[in-house]
């Protein structure tokens, strides 16, 4: 690459970074509302306990479905915006999903929620990045 093509590309770097985060954000509230979205209700069973309202499935779909958008973000080096996208659209789609229950516990869920994302999302990507920096396969300048 010449030195006027990285002066001319420095500048926006920035925002590449900013837009993809904000991508994965918006890509990471979509899919909560494709796979938990649509489950309110709770299950009740025989002994009078409650489960759900969602089920494993559904949270291991979720988690699987946004492989795919943080190592789009990881592999081109965006890996704080992978963290930092993915984390704030689950954080902000469990305080949403959930902001109606009424004993106020949902603060902690979604803290919850917000600590767990961020932790391994940051695992995951790093590894992801650094994966592609030892066999080659990353995409510099991106």
């Amino acid at each position: 690459m010449s030195k006027g093509h990285e002066e001319r590309e420095g500048p926006r770097k920035p925002v590449h970074h900013l837009l993809a985060a904000l991508v994965l954000a918006g890509v990471t509230m979509t899919v909560w509302a494709a796979w938990l979205g649509w489950d309110q209700h709770r299950d009740a069973h025989p002994d009078g306990s409650t489960t759900g309202p969602y089920e494993a499935w559904q949270v291991i779909g979720l988690g699987l479905t946004l492989l795919a958008p943080v190592y789009w973000a990881a592999s081109r080096k965006y890996v704080a915006a992978a963290v930092l996208g993915t984390t704030t659209g689950l954080t902000v789609a469990a305080a949403y999903d959930w902001s109606d229950d009424a004993s106020g516990l949902f603060v902690i869920g979604v803290g919850l929620v917000m600590v767990g994302s961020l932790v391994v999302t940051a695992l995951l990507s790093l590894l992801i990045a650094s994966l592609g920096r030892k066999t080659g396969t990353g995409r510099p300048g991106h």
